[in-house]
């Protein structure tokens, strides 16, 4: 393989591994802060037993994001010199804001959150955990104020081959930031909501009748209630604003090879890039038009367009379907789940087994969406300013495959650890102040319950979670 391609599956890998855990400690910083709100107003130790447990979770996914950013930032120099020797005035601000306003703030104050408890002023540490999640949310505004400028790059100007910018608000609210800020947020929010629902779920059916995790499960299923249909909306949103500045990315996502009106929605097909055409495809008439355009004869513009300067059709037309099969799916359970417990009060094994199933399935809905976004850049870095290919290194091709199997094996492992690690802070027992003995399958422990003291957390004692 070539030094471009050879850069752009490592540049691939490091991304796809780092945005697991940013995507994650997002919306866990601010469900954090609420479990310490609902702790600060009812006194309810319940409160800290989930916040305890959630923050260790919390503290290892921002190492491995922190790690993983870190060898990311150096392949811009190593892999793509381009970038920073062409957009460098843009980007590296950018970046430094990032660093600068968020990184510090959220690694200065974790330790408040984790070794504080007992040893601030309450309100110290609530106001720690709060600057925290605040931290990881400009964390992510800068990083995707980059991002977007990317694909809809607007403020500036080129001066013999280098950018410079002109107009600083321009660049940080162009066209597409605001629906990509907002559609990361909500999937962040969603992701947590299946984790925090499908590891609670695993702790109760592996016999913890602690009332923590029914807690933090009944919080993450009406969380997930709430997000999953507004993520479709502000996705919706975020296709139409694709369609004004990326058309040839929505046509590589719909399938349209060809300029019509009253194109049909693509619900399955085999697109073929040799014939143009979609194999076997299942389509419903006209509703591809309708979504993008609002109108039923409205016009899409084809592939056959934009001849040699479009993004390859298969990643992006599958890719956005799991993306979507997957946020049917959470809307689907999320719904279901709350029914279940607005009606009987609790979840069914079954119930609990599908959250259990489904709780990394925000990551696979993320690095599904992520790929449809990067991917449908194609071929430029810079849509319209600096294409891929003119931004690579000229270092050996084996160096890049050297380096890419290391990361790989490397990844591979700390991904392993990293759940391993989740599931067995799951299953560790401890001892704690209340029961549920209403969670199903959990009746027969009732003659095996130990005796236990009534702890109280202001008095600096240890509860379990």
């Amino acid at each position: 393989m070539d030094v471009l391609l050879l850069s752009r599956i490592q540049f691939a890998a490091n991304i796809s591994f780092h945005i697991l855990f940013p995507t994650i400690t997002i919306a866990l910083g601010w469900l954090l802060f609420y479990f310490k709100l609902r702790f600060n107003f009812s006194k309810h130790p319940v409160w800290m037993r989930a916040y305890r447990f959630w923050v260790k979770v919390f503290a290892l996914t921002f190492a491995l994001g922190v790690v993983s950013g870190i060898t990311m930032s150096f392949q811009f120099g190593t892999n793509w010199p381009g970038f920073m020797e062409t957009v460098g005035n843009i980007a590296g601000p950018l970046l430094a804001y990032e660093i600068l306003t968020a990184f510090f703030l959220e690694a200065t104050l974790l330790g408040v959150m984790l070794f504080g408890i007992n040893r601030v002023p309450n309100w110290a540490h609530t106001l720690a955990t709060f600057l925290v999640a605040f931290g990881t949310t400009m964390s992510a505004f800068w990083i995707l104020v980059l991002n977007s400028w990317m694909h809809t790059p607007v403020g500036f100007e080129m001066r013999e081959g280098v950018a410079h910018a002109t107009d600083w608000l321009a660049i940080i609210f162009n066209p597409s930031f605001p629906y990509r800020f907002s559609h990361t947020l909500l999937s962040s929010a969603l992701t947590v909501c299946f984790l925090v629902a499908g590891i609670s779920a695993y702790r109760i059916l592996k016999g913890d009748a602690k009332k923590a995790p029914n807690v933090a499960l009944r919080t993450a299923i009406f969380g997930a209630a709430l997000v999953a249909p507004l993520q479709a909306f502000v996705g919706d949103l975020h296709g139409l604003n694709t369609l004004e500045h990326q058309p040839a990315k929505i046509a590589a996502i719909e399938g349209v090879w060809e300029t019509e009106r009253g194109a049909p929605l693509v619900l399955f097909a085999l697109p073929n890039e040799e014939t143009k055409r979609n194999d076997y495809a299942i389509e419903i008439p006209k509703l591809a038009s309708l979504i993008l355009t609002h109108e039923l004869d409205g016009e899409l513009q084809g592939l056959n367009e934009f001849e040699g300067a479009h993004p390859p059709v298969k990643p992006l037309f599958f890719g956005f379907r799991i993306m979507v099969g997957i946020g049917l799916l959470m809307i689907a359970v999320s719904w279901w789940c709350t029914y279940s417990l607005k009606r009987h009060k609790r979840l069914s094994k079954l119930q609990l087994q599908v959250l259990i199933g489904m709780t990394f399935s925000g990551w696979v809905a993320t690095l599904a969406g992520w790929y449809v976004t990067e991917i449908g850049r194609q071929p430029y870095l810079i849509h319209g300013v600096l294409k891929t290919a003119d931004a690579v290194t000229d270092i050996a091709s084996s160096n890049v495959a050297l380096t890419l199997a290391v990361y790989l094996s490397i990844y591979v492992l700390l991904l392993i650890a990293y759940v391993k690690t989740l599931y067995g802070l799951a299953s560790k027992s401890v001892d704690v102040e209340e029961y549920d003995l209403s969670l199903p399958g959990l009746p027969e422990r009732k003659a095996n319950l130990h005796s236990y003291r009534n702890t109280n957390y202001t008095n600096n004692s240890e509860v379990g979670a």
